[in-house]
Parts: C-alpha cells; structure tokens; sequence
C-alpha cells in the first residue's frame, strides 16, 4: 500500500465522510472523531478499497454505523419519544397519519435556504434528527430506521413527523421575519 495513494483517497473522501458524521451527530468535533475513526478502518481495509468502486459505499455505512453505535453510547442525551397512542386504543390509521412525504422541502433552492435548513435540523434533539438524516439524505426505509436505532415503527414515524413539523415551524418564522 502507498501512503501517497492513501492520502490522496482520504482527500477524495473526507467532505463526504465528515457531512455524513455531522449530519447525525451535529457537533463538529464529534464529527471529526467519527471521520478519523472511519479512515482508520478505511486504512486496515484499504488494499481491497483502493480500486473499489464501492469504497464511496463502504466508507458512508462505516460512518453511518459508528455514528448510531456513538449515539447509542451516549443515548442519555437523547430520548426516545414515547408512543402517541396508548395500548389497547384503537390506532388504526394512525401510523400512516404520520408518514412523511418522499422529499424533505424540495422548493428549497437558494443556497440561503438551505443553510436555514441545516442549521434548523442541527438544533433538533438526536431522536427527531437522526430519523430524519436516515431519511431523507441516507434513503433509508422507515422499517430499516426502526431496526438499526431498534425503537419501533411507529416510533420512528412520530419522530420524523415531529421533526419535520419543528422544521416548518422554523422555516415558516424565519419567512414571516424576512417580510418584515
């Protein structure tokens, strides 16, 4: 292995990974810790990634996966929110009240906007915000959100409608300040 060829495959890689890291745990310097550790397995690895085509893949479920087990670790600071509906109640219908539509706020187009964004999903707490960046920026499934952070269904889908309702509350007094 060539450390030149290394170097050059973390700089190729680094922006991705750290996004990636920051978008789940929304502090940089955790971030930053995730994206070492990354690289460091990418380098036990890197005789098989170096020209795989799949490296990209591989290094984002690195990242992904250290991120949730990071979170797990630390889930203190974050809770779960508990059940809408009560056991025994008739739910029906209730979960697909909740789904969430396939885009999260595709007419944002200034880059502007999408700062605002970002900026407002960094301040959700963990249960809102990881839901929504597997979601909507890692394509993932609802059922596959419910088995990697191993909360429920239904769980997964009051957390991501609620973290998508505090973005529209903060999207919507961001524009009605603007029209002042």
């Amino acid at each position: 292995m060539s450390k030149i060829h290394f170097e050059a495959f973390v700089r190729d890689y680094q922006t991705m990974v750290f996004t990636s890291a920051y978008r789940l745990l929304a502090d940089e310097m955790e971030a930053q810790d995730i994206a070492q550790e990354v690289f460091l397995k990418a380098y036990e690895s890197f005789d098989t990634l170096e020209f795989s085509p799949a490296a990209g893949g591989w290094l984002k479920t690195v990242t992904r996966n250290l991120c949730l087990n990071h979170l797990a670790r630390h889930r203190s600071r974050w809770q779960l929110f508990s059940e809408l509906v009560n056991e025994g109640e008739d739910d029906a219908g209730f979960e697909e009240q909740l789904s969430a539509p396939d885009t999260l706020y595709p007419d944002l187009e200034t880059a502007e906007q999408r700062a605002l964004l970002a900026e407002a999903l960094d301040k959700l707490p963990a249960a809102q915000r990881v839901p929504l960046t597997l979601h909507y920026i890692e394509d993932m499934s609802y059922e596959a959100i419910a088995q990697t952070l191993k909360i429920t269904l239904a769980n997964v889908k009051i957390n991501i409608h609620r973290g998508r309702l505090a973005l529209r509350r903060t999207l919507s007094r961001h524009q009605e300040y603007r029209k002042d």
